[in-house]
């Protein structure tokens, strides 16, 4: 299978006051084109599991990092810059959508920094996004008009609209209730069946069941990265 995600002896090491803090002590983990794969950290330990291992995108202190191929370590930050934008998609727990903005132009907005794609091209793939989440009645909604959830997949719409070789979510589920999270989570099970390769950081094991593989740090160690049996968020839904 295509390794989308390659990471090799990968160490990262920030400081917080005079103390240096060793996020990451020598991890290396593969993550292949059609895997969901759940990233579980310790909860309250500051900087997110996810930040730590994409700030290695810029600045590892040692080991190496590749995505889809590419070497990140032999790229200027130009070339950095636009690696994340095409190749990545991001979701996050807050959302980041600007709040004066509909749904749809939040949407376009990763299309803007890519000079080859025309506003018309622009906005039919920001509105074929918002239909593969299930927002195709809300694109002109603004984020105070719409539901957690459905902010949620405005997001989830915005880091699909570049056709990314990963989406890359950061607790993505973390600010919405039970019922609204395996929503979002049966959302993602249908993008992992249509193709989608998906890394879900979360600390949550209840939400990890709906992926199909776990890799869970502790102490900047990798401690387990096994397969799992993936349970089906819509079941846990109809339920």
């Amino acid at each position: 299978m295509n390794e989308i995600i390659k990471i090799e002896h990968l160490r990262r090491t920030f400081q917080v006051g005079s103390e240096d803090v060793h996020a990451l002590k020598g991890i290396s983990f593969t993550i292949h084109a059609g895997e969901f794969v759940s990233i579980m950290g310790a909860s309250g330990s500051g900087k997110s599991t996810l930040l730590n291992i994409l700030g290695c995108l810029d600045r590892p202190t040692s080991g190496e990092y590749f995505i889809d191929g590419t070497a990140v370590s032999q790229r200027s930050k130009d070339e950095l810059s636009s690696l994340r934008n095409r190749k990545i998609g991001f979701v996050f727990q807050s959302y980041h959508l600007l709040p004066r903005t509909s749904a749809l132009e939040n949407v376009e907005l990763p299309l803007l920094y890519n000079s080859t794609i025309s506003s018309k091209e622009r906005r039919t793939k920001a509105i074929k996004a918002l239909e593969q989440v299930g927002l195709q009645d809300r694109m002109m909604h603004m984020p105070n008009q719409l539901s957690g959830g459905q902010q949620q997949r405005v997001a989830i719409a915005r880091a699909l609209v570049n056709n990314p070789v990963i989406l890359l979510a950061d607790e993505a589920t973390g600010n919405l209730d039970t019922h609204t999270s395996y929503e979002i989570m049966n959302l993602f099970q249908q993008l992992n069946r249509e193709g989608k390769t998906i890394a879900f950081v979360t600390h949550e094991p209840d939400i990890a069941v709906f992926t199909n593989r776990t890799i869970q740090l502790r102490d900047g160690h990798i401690v387990k990265d096994t397969p799992i049996g993936m349970q089906s968020a819509q079941e846990a839904l109809n339920n």
